[in-house]
C-alpha cells in the first residue's frame, strides 16, 4: 500500500501506542480508536523480545485458558491409535430362513425382532397345495410299495427334497390322511433381527421369512483414516471401550483391514472380533478401540496432541513457549506425519522438551497478529492492525473474534463438508441465537437453559462426517471451545458472568460458521464498550443492533462488522 507520510526519522521497527490504552499498537501515528488521544512512540525493544516473540498478559492466559505441554512427556502421544466404531453383528454367523416350499402362512409363532430362536424351533406352519398332492403321491406309492419300490422311494426322495424328515414322512404314511398345513422350522439359533412376513401372506419356495444373527459373537468396525494405514496390522491386540461399560476394557484381535478405501469419507475399515456370550455387546453401539502402532522408532519420535497446531494452506505451525517463567511464545514451522487418533507425529521442527502450547492455540496466534509478529497468517510478520483488532486478543479475546474483520476473513475460508453435517451445526447456531435473545432480554434462566441444549446439540454432531484430517481437526478445537463456554454459562446464574462466557462461545461460534456454513445469513455484530472495553462480538439474524452484553440497559448499542453469507 503507497503511503506519502515520511517515515525518515522512524525506524523499522518503529510502532506507535496509546497511554490510556498500551494494547493498541499500530504501525504509525494516529488517533487511539477506544479513546481518541494522539498515539505516542512505543519503546523499541523495551520488553526485551525477539524480533519473532510475544508476551501475553496473565489476565489474557487466564481468560483464554492457555495450557502448554512439553513434548516428549507422558502426556504428548505415545504411538497408540485412537479408534471409534460401532457393534455389527458378526456377518459370519447370520443366517437367512427361508421356506423350502411354497404356499400361505396360516400361523407365525415369532412375531418380533430381537426374539431368540433355537434350532429346530417351529417358527411358521404352511398351507401348501404342492405338499398336498405330493402327499396324495406318497398315500398311493405306499399302497404299492411291493409291487413299485422304486416308484415309492422317488417319492419319498421328493418330500424330502422340501426338508420334510423321515419322522414327518412315516407319521403321514402311518396317518393315511393327508396334513394340510405343515409348519416350518428353524435351521439354526440366533437372535432374529428381520421379520421378513406376515401372516397370510403367500411365499414361493426359497423366499426369506426371518433373518436370523447368532450374537454369541460380534464385529467392533473401526474407521481409521488413510494416514493411519501404516500403522495398522491383521493380529494387532485392539483395547475396545464402549460408553455402557465405561470401566472395562475387551481385548480383541484386528482380523480384517478393507483394502478398499472409501473415497467420500477417506477412511477404511478395521474390524476386531469380540466374544459376545454374556450378550454385552449390542449391534449399533458405539465404541472406542485403542491398537498401539507398529510404526517403527515409536518412543523416540516427537508426537504433540492435534489441538497444538493449526494450518494454513500447505503450512502447520505451532506455539513455543521460548521463556520457561514468563507467557513468551513464538510461532515455529512443523512438518507433520502420521496422526495418531488425538496426536501428530511431528517430523521437523520440535525436540523432545520443548514446551508448545496446547491450549488456546488461535488466542495466541491472534496477539502474534495485533502486534505484527510471525503467525499463522503471515510468516514474515508486520501486520497491519485496524483500530478495531486493537481491542482484542491482548486482553484474552480470542483470535476467532478478529476473524469477523475485513483483514481476517482470508483466515477462515471456507471448509467444503457435507450437508448433513451442516444441519447438525444449524442446531447449534439455532440454540446459540435463542442464548443471544435470553441475554438481549436480562433472562439468565432461559440463558441457563439455552446453554445446555447447545451442550445437547453438540453431542449430536457428528465428526465422522467430516472427510478429512483439516476439517476434523478444525472442529476438534472448536468444539471443545464451545462445549466448555456452554456448560459454564449453563452453571452460572448470574447473567453478569454467563456474558463473560458469551463472548468466547460468540468467538467460536463465528468461527465454527466461517469454516464449516449453516446455510443461514448471519451478521457479526461488535460492541466496543464490551468486555472492559476492549469490545466484543455476537452473531444475530436481524441486522438492528440488540445488544446481549448489556441488554435492555444499552440495547442499541454496537454495530455490524461483517455479514456471514
Amino acid at each position: 500500500m503507497s503511503d506519502t507520510h515520511d517515515h525518515s526519522e522512524e525506524t523499522a521497527e518503529q510502532m506507535w501506542t496509546c497511554s490510556m490504552h498500551p494494547q493498541i499498537m499500530q504501525p504509525e501515528p494516529g488517533d487511539c480508536p477506544i479513546c481518541g488521544m494522539d498515539l505516542i512512540p512505543a519503546e523499541a525493544g523495551a520488553d526485551g523480545l525477539s524480533a519473532d516473540e510475544i508476551k501475553m498478559t496473565e489476565n489474557a492466559m487466564a481468560l483464554a485458558n492457555i495450557q502448554t505441554s512439553v513434548v516428549g512427556q507422558g502426556q504428548m502421544g505415545n504411538g497408540t491409535l485412537k479408534l471409534s466404531g460401532k457393534i455389527k453383528a458378526n456377518e459370519e454367523s447370520n443366517a437367512v430362513q427361508v421356506t423350502y416350499f411354497g404356499g400361505r402362512i396360516e400361523n407365525l409363532y415369532v412375531n418380533t425382532t430381537g426374539e431368540r430362536v433355537g434350532a429346530g424351533q417351529r417358527l411358521a406352519t404352511i398351507y401348501s397345495p404342492e405338499l398336498v398332492s405330493a402327499q396324495q403321491e406318497l398315500l398311493t406309492a405306499a399302497s404299492l410299495k411291493e409291487s413299485q419300490p422304486a416308484l415309492y422311494k422317488a417319492v419319498r426322495n421328493k418330500l424330502k427334497l422340501w426338508k420334510l424328515s423321515e419322522k414327518q414322512i412315516n407319521a403321514i404314511e402311518n396317518a393315511g390322511k393327508v396334513q394340510e398345513n405343515f409348519p416350518v422350522y428353524a435351521t439354526v439359533s440366533g437372535t432374529v433381527t428381520e421379520k421378513m412376513v406376515e401372516e397370510g401372506d403367500y411365499v414361493k419356495q426359497g423366499q426369506p421369512l426371518y433373518k436370523i444373527a447368532n450374537l454369541n459373537t460380534v464385529w467392533a468396525e473401526f474407521d481409521a483414516y488413510e494416514n493411519q494405514i501404516t500403522s495398522l496390522k491383521e493380529g494387532q491386540t485392539v483395547k475396545v471401550t464402549a460408553n455402557a461399560y465405561r470401566n472395562e476394557v475387551f481385548d480383541a484381535k484386528v482380523s480384517f483391514i478393507d483394502p478398499l478405501l472409501n473415497s467420500s469419507t477417506r477412511t477404511i475399515v478395521v474390524r476386531a472380533v469380540l466374544n459376545n456370550k454374556n450378550d454385552l455387546f449390542k449391534p449399533g453401539m458405539f465404541v472406542e478401540g485403542l491398537i498401539e502402532s507398529t510404526q517403527p522408532n515409536a518412543t523416540n519420535t516427537v508426537s504433540i496432541p492435534s489441538t497444538a497446531v493449526m494450518w494454513t494452506g500447505e503450512r502447520s505451525v505451532v506455539y513455543v513457549k521460548t521463556n520457561p517463567d514468563q507467557p513468551v511464545f513464538e510461532m515455529r514451522e512443523v512438518r507433520l506425519g502420521n496422526s495418531n487418533g488425538d496426536t501428530y507425529t511431528i517430523l521437523d521442527g520440535l525436540e523432545n522438551g520443548d514446551e508448545v502450547v496446547t491450549n488456546g492455540t488461535f488466542t495466541v496466534d491472534a496477539a502474534a497478529q495485533l502486534q505484527g509478529k510471525k503467525s499463522m497468517m503471515n510468516s514474515a510478520g508486520g501486520k497491519t492492525m485496524t483500530g478495531h483488532e486493537g481491542h482484542l486478543g491482548m486482553q484474552g479475546v480470542t483470535a476467532e473474534d478478529n476473524m469477523n474483520s475485513t483483514n481476517h476473513s482470508q483466515m477462515n475460508e471456507r471448509i467444503e463438508v457435507s450437508s448433513k453435517f451442516q444441519g447438525q451445526l444449524k442446531q447449534v447456531f439455532d440454540d446459540y441465537i435463542l442464548l443471544k435473545d435470553a441475554l438481549v432480554n436480562d433472562d439468565a434462566k432461559n440463558a441457563q437453559r439455552a446453554g445446555k441444549q447447545i451442550t445437547q446439540s453438540l453431542k449430536n454432531v457428528d465428526m465422522k462426517l467430516l472427510s478429512d484430517d483439516k476439517a476434523h481437526n478444525h472442529w476438534m478445537t472448536i468444539q471443545k471451545e464451545l462445549q466448555n463456554s456452554a456448560t459454564a454459562i449453563t452453571n452460572k446464574s448470574d447473567i453478569s458472568e454467563q456474558r463473560d462466557h458469551f463472548k468466547h462461545l460468540s468467538a467460536h461460534m463465528i468461527s465454527s460458521i466461517q469454516l464449516f456454513g449453516v446455510n443461514q445469513k448471519a451478521y457479526s455484530q461488535f460492541c466496543p464498550m464490551a468486555n472492559d472495553n476492549n469490545g466484543a462480538y455476537w452473531l444475530s439474524l436481524e441486522e438492528e443492533i440488540r445488544n446481549p452484553y448489556y441488554g435492555q440497559a444499552m440495547l442499541n448499542c454496537g454495530e455490524i462488522k461483517d455479514t456471514i453469507e
